[in-house]
């Protein structure tokens, strides 16, 4: 039987560098958003990102997109 993906909600986390540690390495925080739209366009989902990111105090590390999906028979 063929398999069926069902696209739910994704989200993005974006990660923050916020200092060093005792060691030189670098800390990071993570801000996760939800609800991003499962059919939005990744370099859109990356625009909103830097958007907010130009907000924030820290400088931001990274952005990550979690796409969440059901698979049904």
């Amino acid at each position: 039987m063929a398999v069926t993906k069902i696209s739910g909600m994704s989200r993005m986390v974006l990660g923050f560098e916020v200092g060093m540690d005792e060691f030189g390495r670098p800390v990071v925080r993570s801000q996760t958003l939800q609800n991003v739209r499962p059919d939005a366009d990744d370099q859109d989902v990356y625009d909103v990102a830097q958007a907010l990111a130009s907000l924030q105090a820290y400088p931001l590390s990274h952005v990550v997109r979690v796409d969440q999906a059901q698979l049904t028979e």
